[in-house]
């Protein structure tokens, strides 16, 4: 287990206390989960959620975690998404025990459709998409039997047979589960198992023109796994009856005869009778997360890309400059429950920002400059001041930081008229320029162009090491070299949504988009120390006094410095409404 992950070792939750009893009663040897994105998207925040609870419990009782791509439904999945799937998770700094797709088991899961029918336990039917949900019935109302539900076994395993070797188009024919249409579960109202598609799979080419259903594919993937802890979100308690009953019917562990296709590919593989458990999805304020709404947002071009710093995509995050320990951190302050609840954005952003202030070097960035001219140093006076790289932690060491007298300070660090309280630089006012020394505004000089420059002296008796160093003020301001100062492109990210619950359209709101924040994404053009514009791409660092930015992992390099703001200092959104 790595450092970053110690901290999760003593958590506690009902899923956790499930895995100790289980472990401790002796019904599994050893722990494993699997974590089973679909490939068709790129993964968000709230499936970060799931990916740090699969993979910590596999790391806490040093079990194992698979990754496994249920790709099942080919005209939706993309290799593209599955290299980002892949990419994100290794990134948060967990290293799945085996890749595997569901695909991998499609000879399987058909061998174990043919059980099905052998037993009785399932049917070929012939009524369209529309019929069958005109049969299924209500929640009040049982459904009514498929016209086709008893025919013999011999017809079905003919048909079936038959829907494999592509003799009917799509949508002709479905094998569906024989349960009960008078089920209170609408889920156990003889669901399908199988449908006709004519699309080639990423994987299996051609192979296929019958793909399974998720909730048949799902459970057996996870028994032919071994999984022992198959872990989901609440939307699937529903369907735990049908997990199990496939589970139950199919019954691999004792009947490995329907794993020989596995083994004449030399696979190693232990059935199990995985236990569903269900926690509560991932709700925050501020954003959406339905795939539907995300690939809108890319589709139509409000954002950049899938990557775009705004999007809740782990992509998009990772470049709007969150780390893998503030996501785990997250993951932990918002725990694991039955219990649906919407999770402030700003727990988020605390997150990155506690684990910022501890780790993040800092740095000097002026984003919107004014110039600030000492007119007592000489004009070519030039000195390299000693800065610590980080306040609280000396083993990050010290910088040299270029000095002159030609300085560029942010421009709401003066007032002509100041408010009252305003503790910054004012006419005939001093404030303390950090790591320098005290200046006055003298002279305020304006251009033709409407532009000031500050005409300020300085205080030479209270610069550092001097015995007017200690003199109090009230105002610490920064700056930068104007002489030695690197032009740089500042992208001042915030949240895409303007409201906490964006997501109205379904209740007679206006939708989604309406509700897109203008300010989300501003570009200012500003100046950094020379030190932060040589920093590698994808680097966090505090601009002091400003907020935490990380170069761009794209466009920033040598000779083009680009910084994205992760986060604010502080919160600047609570109390809105």
């Amino acid at each position: 287990m790595t450092a970053d992950h110690a901290s999760e070792t003593a958590r506690t939750d009902f899923i956790r206390n499930i895995v100790r009893e289980d472990l401790a009663a002796g019904r599994h040897a050893r722990v494993r989960t699997r974590f089973p994105p679909e490939p068709n998207g790129y993964l968000h925040i709230g499936h970060a959620k799931s990916l740090v609870l699969n993979f910590g419990i596999a790391e806490e009782f040093g079990g194992t975690c698979n990754l496994r791509l249920d790709d099942t439904n080919p005209a939706k999945e993309d290799p593209e998404y599955v290299e980002a799937i892949k990419q994100d998770i290794l990134w948060l700094g967990y290293r799945w025990h085996e890749l595997r797709h569901a695909s991998d088991y499609f000879e399987v899961f058909y061998l174990a459709a043919e059980k099905l029918i052998r037993d009785g336990l399932a049917f070929v039917c012939d009524l369209s998409a529309e019929e069958v949900r005109a049969f299924r019935g209500t929640l009040t109302e049982p459904g009514r039997e498929s016209p086709w539900r008893n025919r013999s076994v011999e017809e079905n395993l003919d048909l079936f047979r038959r829907m494999r070797a592509g003799e009917f188009p799509d949508g002709a024919r479905t094998l569906r589960a024989r349960i009960d249409m008078a089920a209170g579960n609408i889920n156990l109202r003889d669901p399908a198992i199988y449908r006709i598609k004519h699309v080639p799979h990423q994987n299996t080419g051609n192979a296929w023109c019958i793909y399974p259903m998720y909730d048949y594919a799902h459970c057996l993937s996870d028994a032919i796994e071994g999984i022992t802890h198959s872990l989901c979100t609440l939307e699937f308690e529903d369907h735990r009856p049908l997990y199990d009953w496939f589970i139950e019917k199919v019954d691999l562990p004792r009947h490995p005869e329907l794993l020989a296709p596995l083994r004449e590919r030399g696979w190693h593989t232990t059935a199990a009778r995985p236990r569903q458990i269900e926690f509560s999805r991932l709700n925050i304020n501020y954003t959406v997360l339905s795939k539907r709404k995300l690939i809108t947002l890319v589709g139509e071009k409000r954002v950049e890309g899938w990557d775009d710093p705004r999007m809740p995509t782990l992509q998009g995050l990772r470049r709007r400059g969150f780390t893998p320990a503030s996501l785990r951190l997250f993951a932990q302050r918002i725990g694991i429950s039955k219990q649906n609840s919407l999770i402030d954005y700003g727990v988020l952003e605390q997150a990155l920002r506690d684990d910022l202030d501890a780790h993040a070097p800092r740095r000097l960035a002026v984003l919107n400059p004014l110039r600030l001219v000492i007119t007592n140093l000489p004009a070519d006076h030039e000195e390299r001041l000693r800065f610590p790289n980080h306040p609280k932690d000396p083993s990050l060491g010290e910088r040299e930081v270029p000095f002159s007298p030609e300085l560029w300070i942010e421009q709401d660090d003066f007032a002509e008229d100041p408010p009252k309280g305003f503790h910054r630089l004012r006419p005939g006012g001093e404030v303390r320029l950090r790591g320098v020394g005290i200046v006055r505004c003298d002279e305020v000089v304006r251009g033709e162009d409407g532009a000031i420059e500050l005409r300020c002296s300085l205080d030479l008796d209270s610069r550092p090491g001097r015995p007017g160093a200690d003199r109090k003020v009230k105002g610490t301001i920064h700056w930068v070299s104007a002489r030695h100062a690197v032009p740089a492109e500042i992208r001042l990210y915030d949240r895409l949504f303007d409201v906490p619950d964006p997501d109205d359209g379904d209740r007679g709101g206006p939708g989604f988009l309406a509700h897109l924040n203008p300010d989300s994404r501003r570009v200012v053009q500003g100046w950094v120390e020379p030190e932060a514009a040589s920093l590698p791409a994808e680097t966090s660092v505090q601009f002091e006094r400003t907020g935490y930015f990380i170069t761009d992992r794209h466009d920033h390099r040598a000779g083009s410095a680009v910084f994205n703001r992760s986060v604010t200092l502080r919160d600047t959104w609570a109390g809105r409404s």
